[in-house]
């Protein structure tokens, strides 16, 4: 059964408590986390090696019903004004651990639809996309102009815990839309303005996993 958790600290905002971040040790190196481009072959079949895999791909839509993203797929967006694609580390050093992405980049109606797959799965659950994300979103809406930028997740992905993590709006539901293994699933659809996003440094992180520990779950 699905809770609805509020947080004392950050009063309207919903928090899943299921995927708190992990802090102590890693939190030093979060926020020396990086966002590299894609422009060397090695990241770039280190990104299509994650996005080609079923677990992953089965939530994307590259659109044409495109999922699978190909390294010469990848190369193309890389080099495309309507693509904004970075790999982010972990902070301990430069190597990848993930990919985020602006997709259909609108430099005349300032928008864009973001995305995330986390590649190393060993060290999933701890921020590390959340905190790429909110790197990205600042990249969007601060270095491209952009003033809103949107997503959608697939009803049942886990990956929704990020985008309420992310402040981000709830504005409506696709039904029955997108197909896995066999089953049609919704979209929840999300979108977030300039003025409402905040990026995540270490105090907002801090402030976000004392939220956690204090939330206060009611049945609907």
């Amino acid at each position: 059964m699905l809770h609805r958790c509020r947080s004392r600290a950050e009063e309207g905002d919903l928090v899943n408590v299921g995927e708190a971040p992990i802090l102590g040790k890693d939190t030093g190196q979060i926020t020396n986390m990086k966002l590299l481009p894609l422009d060397t072959p090695e990241i770039i079949e280190f990104a299509a090696g994650w996005l080609g895999k079923k677990e992953n791909y089965q939530w994307l839509d590259f659109g044409n019903g495109r999922q699978v993203a190909t390294p010469a797929l990848l190369k193309i967006m890389a080099q495309r004004e309507t693509h904004l694609l970075r790999v982010y580390t972990s902070g301990r050093d430069d190597m990848p651990i993930g990919i985020v992405g602006l997709n259909g980049v609108d430099r005349t109606f300032r928008t864009a639809t973001y995305w995330v797959v986390a590649g190393d799965k060993s060290i999933q659950n701890r921020g590390y996309a959340t905190f790429a994300l909110s790197k990205l979103l600042s990249l969007g809406f601060r270095d491209l102009g952009l003033h809103s930028i949107n997503t959608w997740v697939v009803d049942h992905n886990p990956s929704l815990r990020i985008v309420q993590r992310l402040n981000c709006r709830f504005i409506g539901r696709q039904r029955q839309c997108h197909t896995i293994d066999g089953r049609l699933y919704d979209r929840l659809l999300f979108d977030l303005l300039a003025s409402e996003h905040r990026e995540l440094d270490e105090e907002r992180w801090h402030r976000i996993e004392r939220a956690h520990q204090e939330a206060v779950c009611e049945e609907p």
